[in-house]
């Protein structure tokens, strides 16, 4: 039988806790054009985003009001949306957004994480990852593989200037080199410690002491 109901995550959630959840993510995608949340998050929330950019780059009355029922604060982003996006992927088919995976944020679930941000931005991480691929080769003296080569035109075909911006960023990192690696994620909490003297150390201290015998409880 054709057709049939579309397949998608619940996420743990009901029709309209999702549609908000989604809501937010969306709405803070626009903002800062990168966000990093959990796998199956990014994925749901990448197709309402290419949802969104389809719609904006239609500019009528219709696909605005559709638009504003999308973003949490629709009067600051939609001039973003119907002004910026909709130039930036005017003869961009589709594919307005990227979903990198990363290591996990959390580290007592190990959930999935990922980055989702929009192409061709200010933030395009696969952008600045294949200029500083470029820029390594260089100073090396070495060829570009074939990978970095195809990166290349990707992220350069639809950009404007996308060639011009590519080797002036190049330059920049031939001439900067990062002093220090750039962590996608967030870093790992330090379990914090026993205070000293308290009655938690002292009961822990005496059980490691005694481990042969029986536990001593100094509870009064």
């Amino acid at each position: 039988m054709a057709g049939g109901l579309t397949k998608y995550r619940h996420l743990s959630r009901n029709s309209s806790a999702r549609q908000a959840l989604l809501r937010g993510l969306v709405t803070s995608l626009v903002t800062h054009e990168h966000i990093q949340t959990t796998y199956a998050k990014a994925k749901e929330a990448q197709r309402m985003a290419e949802k969104l950019i389809t719609l904006a780059k239609r500019n009528n009355e219709e696909t605005k009001r559709k638009v504003q029922a999308m973003l949490y604060t629709p009067h600051d982003l939609l001039p973003k949306v119907f002004g910026e996006l909709r130039e930036r992927y005017a003869k961009r088919p589709g594919g307005y957004t990227r979903v990198l995976r990363t290591e996990p944020r959390n580290r007592y679930d190990q959930a999935p994480s990922a980055i989702l941000e929009l192409l061709d931005g200010p933030r395009d991480i696969r952008f600045a990852m294949t200029a500083k691929a470029v820029a390594r080769d260089m100073k090396n003296g070495n060829e570009s593989t074939e990978l970095t080569l195809k990166n290349k035109q990707k992220v350069t075909r639809y950009r404007k200037d996308g060639n011009q911006a590519f080797d002036a960023l190049v330059k920049r990192f031939n001439e900067h080199p990062p002093t220090k690696q750039i962590r996608l994620g967030k870093p790992y909490k330090k379990k914090r410690g026993r205070i000293p003297g308290s009655r938690r150390a002292k009961k822990e201290t005496v059980k490691a002491e005694g481990s042969s015998g029986p536990d001593l409880d100094l509870r009064q």
